[in-house]
């Protein structure tokens, strides 16, 4: 289903969570009626305690507060930070709390992977920053590398009625009904700026495969660049054929990876497509300063993407998501001018014979996690053809 593009809206671009946080905090801290996040993770550490303390304040005046986090990203949610939210009048529910770690039913796989925050109708926050301190990298180098979008205007209307739809299931899931949201009416926003932009989400019902669609349709336009910044990029068949069609008729197409390992399996598996991509004229980067964790792109300085989702079959075909998309030159420039300040700080590009200058039993264990990685996606139940 093609996004609803809303015009008159004014995005602001946020880098990491040293931007995020205080415009987060700020904005709870001026609520006056309703706070409503949504975070795979909300971590029990000093960017979660000051967080958790906002929404407590926000509660405390009288407003409405409700909190979603996943069960999977957020173990220690239940017992270290929701008691104190919960006693204080925030509504805080859990998605999937019955999660076993490791099992690969496929329902288990079924996360909520969204960070969004919806302020007195009138602020959003869209992006890939959960609700976790910067500094706190375990096993790796901080801080952070990541973005977010707060919005202002029309496009909150479709973020707010997509944050209700979810609450109201997992209401239901969890015999909550006095949970269930009442008095609480959306309110149209009036145009406050002149950027177009679009809501899209990714779901098991209507929007399966919105954020894939819009990504190829932005990649068969594109006529000069493509430049793809992605935490973790295990794409289909479908979208290494639509960048390796970009590069063939000309287009500059450029990914941003991480380059310090999180996920073993998934950082091989990736690496396992690297020749196919160098060869095809794909330049990769790999970021090595800190940890990548950035879900964004830029086509042809007037498309611009900036979300939760990753490129991989765990985010396109199970995970819930939120990306927005901008169809605004200004915005599009921004996050580019950020990107290539990035590339050009701390990441290093592969060679174009990088495959070949692997030893035959490294490129037999990125093969090997690759294939592990499919077979993981086809115990889920889906297909490994997108």
């Amino acid at each position: 289903m093609p996004p609803e593009v809303q015009t008159g809206n004014r995005l602001t671009l946020l880098n990491s969570g040293a931007e995020y946080f205080p415009a987060l905090i700020a904005a709870i801290d001026e609520a006056q009626h309703e706070v409503h996040l949504e975070s795979y993770i909300f971590e029990d550490d000093l960017t979660g305690h000051a967080v958790a303390g906002a929404l407590i304040a926000a509660a405390r005046r009288g407003v409405s507060v409700r909190v979603l986090v996943d069960g999977f990203g957020a173990p220690a949610f239940a017992g270290k930070l929701m008691p104190s939210l919960a006693e204080a009048g925030v509504m805080a529910l859990i998605y999937r709390p019955d999660i076993a770690r490791f099992q690969l039913r496929r329902h288990r796989l079924r996360r909520l992977h969204r960070k969004l925050v919806v302020v007195d109708w009138r602020i959003a926050f869209v992006g890939g920053i959960n609700v976790i301190d910067d500094l706190n990298t375990p096993h790796q180098v901080p801080p952070r590398y990541d973005y977010a979008v707060r919005i202002e205007g029309p496009l909150l209307t479709p973020i707010q009625a997509a944050m209700h739809r979810l609450w109201e299931i997992v209401v239901w899931a969890n015999f909550k009904r006095r949970y269930r949201i009442t008095g609480s009416k959306a309110v149209d926003q009036p145009p406050c700026g002149e950027q177009a932009a679009a809501f899209l989400i990714r779901d098991n019902i209507r929007h399966r495969r919105d954020i894939e669609e819009a990504y190829l349709e932005a990649i068969a336009g594109a006529r000069e660049d493509i430049l793809i910044a992605n935490a973790y990029f295990l794409p289909g068949r479908r979208f290494r054929r639509a960048l390796s069609d970009a590069a063939q008729r000309g287009v500059q197409v450029t990914i941003l990876l991480q380059g310090r390992i999180e996920y073993r399996l998934l950082h091989y598996a990736t690496q396992a497509l690297y020749g196919k991509l160098l060869s095809a004229g794909i330049r990769i980067f790999e970021y090595h300063h800190s940890f990548l964790h950035a879900k964004v792109a830029v086509i042809d300085d007037l498309w611009a993407t900036v979300g939760s989702s990753n490129i991989d079959p765990f985010s396109l075909l199970l995970a819930k998501e939120a990306n927005i998309v901008a169809f605004d030159g200004k915005f599009a420039a921004e996050l580019r001018l950020s990107l290539g300040k990035a590339m050009q700080e701390g990441a290093r590009e592969l060679p174009q014979n990088r495959w070949q200058q692997l030893p035959w039993h490294a490129r037999l264990l990125r093969w090997a996690s690759y294939n592990l990685v499919r077979i993981a996606v086809g115990i889920s139940g889906y297909g490994a053809k997108h």
